[in-house]
């Protein structure tokens, strides 16, 4: 993780691999990310889409799967038009949830960190909108 790091956790109870279905899963990743729909085969190297509206403003975010090692770690970069930047490398988030369990059974711990932020007080911005998402992602992981 480089520059300001923002974070949020939670602890959910449900399975790791419950946790990761409503990670990667579009219909899942509607209920927790209000409404927004999300594209990708979680392959390394190839392309994530989120798009939606926030705030009455359409946005379509994109970025690409860094890692996916199902049930443990998912990580994936992050632009959006929205943030006012240029599409370029620099201007990229990397978005990573760790997720730890002792054993197959749960409750499992989801870590996120979200780097490349250009301030603390934005990182702590980001944290505290990461910390809601992450609440509702426990919401969702533990009604499945």
């Amino acid at each position: 993780m480089t520059g300001h790091v923002a974070r949020a956790k939670v602890t959910v109870d449900a399975t790791p691999q419950q946790v990761w279905h409503a990670l990667t899963d579009p219909d899942s990743v509607r209920r927790w990310m209000v409404g927004t729909e999300v594209s990708s085969d979680w392959q390394v190297g190839n392309p994530i889409t989120w798009q939606g509206e926030m705030d009455g403003t359409p946005y379509r975010d994109t970025g690409e799967v860094l890692e996916a090692d199902a049930p443990r770690r998912l990580s994936v970069t992050h632009y959006s038009p929205l943030m006012g930047k240029e599409d370029r490398p620099e201007n990229y988030h990397t978005v990573t949830y760790a997720l730890g369990a002792d054993g197959d059974a749960g409750p499992t711990t989801v870590t996120l960190e979200q780097d490349g932020n250009d301030s603390q007080e934005q990182a702590d911005q980001f944290g505290q909108h990461w910390q809601s998402m992450l609440d509702a992602l426990k919401a969702t992981a533990e009604s499945t």
